[in-house]
């Protein structure tokens, strides 16, 4: 092969040699046999052309092309070539062109069907602005040029679209400006009193340990609010007679829209019927007058684009109709997005930041098209443009939203390998029939990041996700990303590998590029021979005229070499642990797809596609157990070719409410109450869909309608998408019967006595994309004769081995490993025990083979059968490598265990507010890993588990057995925060022994006590709290204790003016959520044990520990350097009680004393906090001060000897209140030891404690503030800060739930503290009842103000305000119970943060 290169001085990453190279490489069987050079004359660039006669009756070209002014034709007799189908649509040829594109960031793929049905595929810069204005236009451009004989293509002129058949395409634009903020100016029209709501979003950080508490920018400039309220009616009418309702309706509010702003009275005005079937009140009309003038200020201040989300407008959607119409004939927005109309779906916050990105995004994709279309005779009209969505399905140009295009260039991806990876498998006998597709995972790694998926005969979707900062509430691919890729930086980091989460990027890039770039993925494999630089054109350095630099790479790693954490390695021993770290972090989202499902992962294929991935996917396999990788022909590009073969799509929902099946239906005689209105609306939707495909000129026999509901169990929010079976398996009730084998597979369990709810109705009409035939058994070929021969490093050490060029390889070819396949667009590693061979279609199939066990005693068990081979005779050594790689492994185990737990529970508390931790623990409870969920729980669990054990083995007591399950919450006995967090612990047995201990800990929304919520602002004791539970065995003898534990959280009813737990149901459900969530915990750790040994696990835990204690001292050490060995602070509670703390650090070990000596006494309150507390503060304070991702355990907290006097705040007595401490104290102490370290001002010192209920129910939320300023930052608004991250529930969720109102949710402009560096800002949350309630309100700095810190002034104190039905305004202070009546309202006002620095 002849290859001609020069410098490009547009190419910016590593695979831009494919643009220099202008190679189009044929990957089936045949061989070369011309070859075309044809030089540009505008171009310092060649134009090679590979053309190759094939075996088979089919022509594919693959042709890559820069700036080419004018190309010589092909010649008729390489243009005339039969074909067969090979997929990709319209593969037989029909006189016409047919393109599918895929616009990247980096790189345009453009994969075209010639008229006569060959294939060819082209890859060109996205960005190219000397020698063309768009890429996709550019890449038709020369393809025609090149192979249509009967007219030029000149550049500069509009291409000539008689040829062309169809171009379909999938794009990144809106993601970029997504990513970018560089989307359309627009403003926000939103319901009176959710100003901010968009921007507060459920109050949750997204890194709990970063002070700055970062977040990334909104999208609208400007907001206004619309003076309209529309309620749900069903509370408000609740026990009402119909003359009652009849009289609320004809009553006037009082008021006329706008007059004073003062709220409409609740449930006064005309009620309708929602889509759903609920009737809901319009209590105001939006005045369109005032909304005209609102959006003329929107005009005069330049913005262009709107969109309008009002209160429950997926049910009730005339106002924003009525205000969307005002908007539209102005004439002025160039998009106007209705929430309602964008995805009518409940939840305000994600429908409304979906609207946000549509009025976004909409118009830089519109105005990309009319760019695009422009280069087109007759812009495009008569020639088909479809789109890929982020739900895998292609749609109309004119159908494109820019909420839709979110994931739209992966989605093509997706389609690739799930058209291409799942069919069955040869067997090469004629009379056998094929063995059935194997599930498939979609591994696309890049220079950044790498996106992971899943495909088992159906496309899988999610309807709501979070894309750089914005909840997008849309049918999307269920696809993961993770922050590591071919430019991810390697770090050798207080004693571990680390790769990523930061990148090289483009420029300056990896040190190879020789642009005094990072140590990066690319450059480890570069000097350990897994990137050939003799394949690579000279491209790189200043002038972009030199190779890859090979030894800058390995002289950067042997800089390395010299560190201590290298421990001795060679540089080639440093990129290789990289790799295998590297390798370990794309793993984690593979297992979380798999394992945390309930899915075996040794049964799917690993399907390999993007330019860096089939470099790693033989490894990665090894190390998740799978057996086969896929490595397709078109892998560079499969995207574009994915997109030839999409389906085209278009869905309808509508939200519902109805009850598909009762939890007893003997109990009812109506065993299908959903039967007609369901029908009647799945049929109408089907309608529609089929209309609308149509309209697009597809016949009615093509579509395939896909019915779905939206459904889950009552009093959950955990709603599962269940298509209508279509094998006729169930006779009745089909979905019911779907819904619970979903829920069973998820969950492990079903809940049985529950109804069965739809929240949505669904209709995916289908016209199915063309599928490649299936593969065909071909003969062994035996091994090809290698190209020629290389050094490169596996786990063994160097090897030579064979290199064999893909283009030269046939169907049956086989390729032992070790060895390196060189792609046009990637190079193919395989790794010993691989074996690859050629399919019929020129992919490759690779066959992994399991690792050989070790089992010699005097070494580690790396993949023992039994996980048991000790140690005998040599130590085992603690391995940066092996450090991080378990690091990660034990950190997925505990966040798989949480996400477990959410997916499983019932009450709002833990799975949409998600107030609950899990960990594990070492065997005598010491903290191993705690996935970042609920910093007050950090510390104090292992306080929980500690107990247990000690209790349950100590004279006298029965110890504790297999099959046996813990569980306890007293603060002050049993290592509690305080009741409501109840901790479930479980032992994990190897071999009839314990090993180690997994725990949940969750905050139950009702326990008892002498207040609903379990939250008692007054009370002055433990038992006034709820019930205490010092040890009881949940599960005994593998049966879940029910009635045992009903005694326990009944038993405080048995106290005087006390109750029980007010909601028994969802109590048992959250307990035996975690009790789940510890068995999939169990289940992850003892594949952990069965694939390195029980050994090298408890080696590890203990490593990892002593890693954070290390990382812990070199703060101290740090800290005392600068700024001298004893730190001090004192901060107040509201009631005056101090809270003292002196550090004293040795400067030479990193050790500290936490003397809290000086603090106040304990109190008769409840804001006392058990040393557990205090423990939790103090390791999230330090693990927040390291600043650098630490794993985070029981050894932060190793360097700190703590003094907490006894019966003071921090270490009362054991009868005394704690309730308020978990929330209250708690980040007092955090606020006074972050002040000893002269870190940032204070946050809100709050968590803003609010529950209310009645006898039938209770709820519990707490409260965003502001966040403290800090050297560099400016405090965050409305937020959750230090020791808690639960998130709050959204409004209509709230207002379909419980009887209230939310009146208001917005920042408290003003309330953070000014200076250099201004605060945070707190919120205002103004909540009225429907129905007498019992409201409490736990909460601090109502008296104290948050401290400024360095110059900085203090942030305003909080409010608690009481307004009754007179207007008259009551002050009800930090800590009150009250009955509040209908019309009465709460309001609280949180204390903002203080500010850092003079102004």
């Amino acid at each position: 092969m002849i290859i001609k290169s020069s410098a490009c001085s547009s190419c910016c990453t590593l695979i831009s040699f494919l643009v220099l190279f202008e190679i189009f490489l044929l990957q089936s069987a045949s061989s070369f046999v011309v070859v075309s050079h044809l030089t540009s004359t505008r171009s310092k660039h060649s134009h090679i052309l590979l053309v190759r006669r094939v075996q088979q009756p089919l022509q594919t070209q693959f042709i890559t092309s820069t700036s080419s002014t004018s190309s010589s034709k092909m010649t008729e007799n390489k243009r005339k070539a039969t074909t067969s189908e090979n997929g990709g649509g319209n593969s037989s040829g029909d006189g016409k062109f047919h393109f599918s594109i895929d616009r990247g960031g980096t790189f345009t793929d453009v994969h075209c069907i010639l008229p006569t049905g060959s294939q060819i595929v082209s890859k060109l810069l996205s960005e190219d602005p000397s020698n063309y204005a768009d890429a996709p236009t550019e890449g038709i451009r020369r393809i025609l040029d090149e192979h249509d004989p009967s007219r030029s293509y000149p550049r500069g002129e509009v291409v000539r679209t008689a040829v062309i058949g169809s171009i379909r395409m999938g794009t990144t634009v809106a993601t970029n400006a997504l990513l970018e903020r560089k989307g359309e100016r627009m403003g926000l029209l939103i319901s009176a009193g959710f100003r901010d709501l968009l921007k507060i979003g459920n109050q949750s950080r997204q890194d709990i340990f970063d002070l700055t508490c970062e977040a990334p920018g909104l999208l609208y400039e400007k907001v206004a609010e619309i003076d309209e309220r529309v309620m749900l009616a069903a509370f408000c009418d609740e026990g009402k007679s119909e003359d009652e309702i009849a009289t609320m309706e004809e009553m006037k509010e009082g008021k006329d829209a706008g007059d004073d702003g003062a709220y409409p009275p609740a449930s006064i005005g005309p009620r309708f019927a929602g889509v759903t079937g609920e009737k809901v009140v319009v209590l105001r009309k939006p005045n369109l007058d005032a909304v005209k003038k609102q959006l003329e200020e929107f005009v005069s201040a330049g913005i262009k684009s709107v969109a309008i989300v009002l209160a429950h407008a997926y049910t009730y959607d005339e106002h924003e109709k009525m205000v969307g119409s005002v908007a539209r004939e102005m004439g002025t927005f160039t998009e106007v997005a209705l929430s309602s109309e964008v995805m009518p779906m409940v939840k305000m916050v994600p429908r409304g930041h979906t609207a946000c990105a549509a009025a976004y995004l909409t118009p830089k994709i519109t105005t990309y098209l009319n760019s695009f279309r422009q280069g087109f005779d007759e812009g495009l009209a008569s020639i088909r443009l479809d789109f890929m969505k982020s739900d895998g399905g292609l749609t109309p140009v004119d159908d494109f939203g820019g909420h839709q295009a979110i994931m739209s260039g992966p989605a093509g991806g997706v389609i690739g390998y799930a058209k291409t990876a799942f069919r069955p498998s040869p067997t090469g006998d004629d009379d056998a029939p094929a063995a059935p597709p194997a599930p498939v995972i979609g591994f696309d790694m890049g220079g950044t990041s790498t996106d992971v998926s899943r495909y088992d005969g159906s496309l899988e979707h999610v309807f709501e996700t979070t894309t750089a900062g914005v909840a997008i509430q849309a049918p999307q691919l269920d696809i993961h990303t993770v922050a590591a890729g071919g430019g991810s930086r390697l770090f050798l980091r207080t004693g571990m590998f680390v790769v990523g989460p930061e990148s090289a990027g483009a420029h300056p890039g990896p040190v190879c590029y020789r642009k005094n770039g990072y140590l990066a993925v690319t450059d480890a494999n570069l000097v350990l021979g897994r990137v050939l630089p003799e394949y690579f054109p000279s491209i790189f350095g200043p002038n972009e005229d030199q190779p890859l630099d090979v030894e800058g790479a390995r002289s950067a790693f042997a800089e390395l070499t010299k560190k201590e954490e290298a421990a001795g390695r060679s540089a080639e021993e440093l990129a290789f642990g990289f790799l295998k770290v590297a390798n370990e972090a794309m793993c984690r989202p593979i297992r979380n797809l798999t394992q945390m499902r309930g899915f075996d992962i040794t049964t799917h294929t690993l399907a390999v596609f993007g330019g860096a991935g089939p470099q790693h996917a033989c490894a990665m396999a090894k190390a998740l157990g799978m057996s086969k990788v896929f490595v397709h022909r078109y892998g560079g590009v499969l995207s574009a070719y994915g997109l030839s073969m999409s389906d085209a799509v278009h869905e309808e929902q509508e939200p519902a409410a109805d009850l598909y099946t009762y939890g007893n239906p003997q109990d009812e005689a109506d065993s299908d109450p959903s039967a007609a209105n369901r029908e009647k609306r799945l049929a109408a939707l089907a309608d529609k869909c089929t209309e609308a495909l149509k309209k697009q000129g597809y016949a009615k026999d093509e579509i395939v309608i896909e019915k779905y509901l939206n459904m889950r169990y009552d009093g959950t929010d955990n709603a599962i998408m269940v298509q209508e079976p279509a094998d006729g398996t169930y006779a009745s009730l089909p979905y019911a019967e779907s819904f619970r084998e979903h829920y069973r597979r998820e969950f492990g369990f079903e809940l049985e006595g529950r109804d069965i709810l739809i929240d949505d109705y669904r209709i995916r009409a289908v016209v199915p994309g063309s599928t490649p035939s299936p593969c065909e058994a071909v003969p062994s070929k035996g091994r090809p004769i290698p190209s020629t021969t290389t050094k490169a490093y596996f786990e063994s050490g160097w090897e030579t081995v064979p290199i064999y060029q893909f283009q030269e390889l046939l169907p049956g070819h086989e390729i032992p490993g070790p060895s390196i396949i060189v792609q046009s667009i990637s190079t193919i590693v395989l790794e010993t025990d691989c074996n690859a061979v050629v399919t019929s279609d020129g992919d490759l199939d690779i066959t992994v083979s399991p690792s050989e066990k070790v089992d010699d005693t005097d070494t580690v068990s790396i993949h023992s059968a039994e996980g048991d081979v000790e140690m005998a005779e040599a130590e085992i050594k603690e391995d940066p490598v092996q450090l991080s790689i378990f690091s990660h492994r034990f950190m997925g185990i505990a966040e798989q265990m949480g996400r477990t737990l959410a997916r499983t529970a019932i009450s709002v508390n833990i799975k949409e507010r998600l107030d609950f931790s899990c960990a594990l623990f070492t065997l005598d409870g010491g903290l191993v890993a705690n996935a970042p969920h609920i910093p007050v729980h950090l510390g104090a669990m292992q306080s929980a588990v500690r107990f247990q054990v000690e209790y349950w083995n100590s004279e006298g007591r029965e110890g504790i057995k297999e099959g046996e399950v813990l569980v306890s919450n007293h603060p002050q006995l049993a290592g509690g925060s305080h009741l409501p967090d109840i901790t479930v612990i479980t032992p994990v047995f190897h071999k009839g022994e314990i090993i180690f201990f997994v725990a949940s800990r969750g905050h139950h929304a009702d326990i008892g006590g002498i207040a609903p919520g379990s939250m008692p602002p007054h009370s002055s004791k433990l038992e006034d709290e709820g019930a205490m539970i010092v040890a009881f065995k949940l599960v005994k003898g593998g049966q879940f204790q029910e009635k045992g534990i009903t005694d326990i959280l009944n038993a405080p009813g048995k106290i005087e003016g006390n109750s029980g737990t007010r909601n028994l149901r969802d109590n048992l459900s959250d307990l035996r959520a975690q009790v789940a969530a510890n068995n999939s915990g169990i289940r992850l750790l003892q594949q952990l044990v069965n694939e390195y040994g029980l050994s090298t696990v408890q080696a590890y835990m203990r490593f990892i520990q002593h890693n954070a204690e290390s990382s812990v001292r070199e703060m101290l050490k740090s800290f005392s350097a600068e700024h001298g060995s004893r730190a001090h602070a004192i901060d107040y509670m509201d009631d005056g009680t101090p809270i003292e703390l002196t550090i004293d650090i040795d400067k030479d070990t990193g050790s500290a004393r936490f003397d809290f000596t000086g603090t106040g006494p304990q109190v008769l309150g409840n804001h006392n906090a058990p040393p557990a507390v205090t423990y939790s503060a103090v390791i999230y304070s330090l693990r927040s001060l390291v600043g650098l991702d630490i794993p985070l355990n029981q050894g932060c907290l190793a360097p700190v000897e703590f003094i907490i006097p006894p019966n003071c705040l921090l270490n009362p007595s054991d009868d005394a209140g704690v309730v308020g401490g978990n929330v209250l104290t708690s980040q007092r102490v955090v606020d006074v030891v972050l002040r000893a370290f002269k870190a940032c001002a204070a946050s809100q010192g709050c968590m803003n404690n609010l529950t209310f209920g009645d006898k039938k129910f209770g709820y519990y939320e707490t409260i965003a503030g502001g966040a403290g300023a800090g050297p560099t930052w400016h405090g965050r608004s409305g937020v959750h800060t230090h020791c808690t991250n639960t998130r709050i529930t959204d409004p209509e969720i709230l207002e379909r739930r419980y009887p209230v109102v939310l009146r208001q949710f917005a920042l408290r402009t003003g309330s953070g503290g000014t200076g250099k560096h201004m605060g945070g800002d707190g919120v205002i949350r103004e909540i009225e009842p429907l129905r007498p309630l019992v409201m409490s309100i736990l909460s601090e700095r109502r008296t104290l103000h948050p401290y400024g810190l360095a110059g900085g002034q203090e942030a305003k104190c909080g409010r608690n305000l009481l307004i009754r039905k007179d207007g008259v305004v009551v002050n009800i202070g930090g800590r009150c119970s009250t009955s509040i009546d209908v019309g009465e309202r709460l309001r609280l006002e949180t204390p903002g943060g203080g500010g850092y620095g003079k102004k």
